[in-house]
């Protein structure tokens, strides 16, 4: 089984293309990762790139999407660590990165930024195209 840690992004990505994860794979990412993804969805609605109906939509695909979502003691600690590590003032990335380390195979990202920090605290990182391709394949 692999363990994909996934950012809102990749989430939205994934409900988009309508792909189901097999059983032989899991996705998880931190609790911050359906308000992210909420947020996203909205600026997008906002800009006129969507319509709220297909805002909605993806959100909703967002709730049903399977993977498991972390906010433990445990995760938010490591998130602090990691964030102080990398000289960075918000934790949000960091929550990702600290998922990625304790319960996941790799990072799915498309964030610059969080792939940066990732390599810098050895947390292996795939593209999203690899991850679709892998799940679908």
């Amino acid at each position: 089984m692999t363990r994909y840690a996934i950012d809102a992004p990749v989430a939205v990505r994934l409900v988009r293309t309508g792909l189901r994860v097999p059983a032989e794979h899991s996705l998880v990412g931190p609790g911050l990762l359906r308000s992210d993804a909420l947020a996203l969805l909205r600026d997008e609605v906002r800009r006129g790139d969507r319509t709220e109906r297909e805002g909605f939509a993806d959100l909703d695909g967002i709730a049903t999407l399977r993977m498991r979502l972390l906010a433990d003691r445990v995760s938010r600690r490591v998130a602090w660590q990691l964030a102080d590590r990398l000289g960075w003032p918000d934790v949000r990335r960091a929550e990702y990165l600290a998922v990625a380390r304790l319960q996941a195979d790799v990072l799915v990202t498309v964030d610059d930024e969080l792939r940066a920090g990732a390599l810098t605290v050895e947390v292996a990182t795939a593209d999203v195209d690899e991850l679709v391709a892998t799940i679908s394949g």
